[in-house]
């Protein structure tokens, strides 16, 4: 059970990785462009503070797994 958890967990945080990349480079852009980019940062701001939630629950979870004795 801790190992499905964990591996739901890793791709919470490859998905968020990719987000946050993609994200950046959005914002990247819209500043080339001479855009207002407040409203992107803000959301890259949210990217980013799931992914420290996603990053804390995996961590957790291979803690877990590792005390688990069915390892």
């Amino acid at each position: 059970m801790i190992a499905a958890h964990l591996a739901k967990a890793e791709e919470a945080v490859a998905i968020g990785e990719r987000n946050i990349s993609r994200q950046r480079r959005l914002i990247d852009q819209l500043e080339r462009d001479g855009h207002d980019v407040a409203a992107a940062r803000a959301l890259l701001a949210t990217f980013e503070e799931s992914q420290a939630l996603h990053v804390f629950d995996m961590d957790r979870l291979r803690r877990e797994l590792a005390r688990s004795p069915m390892t």
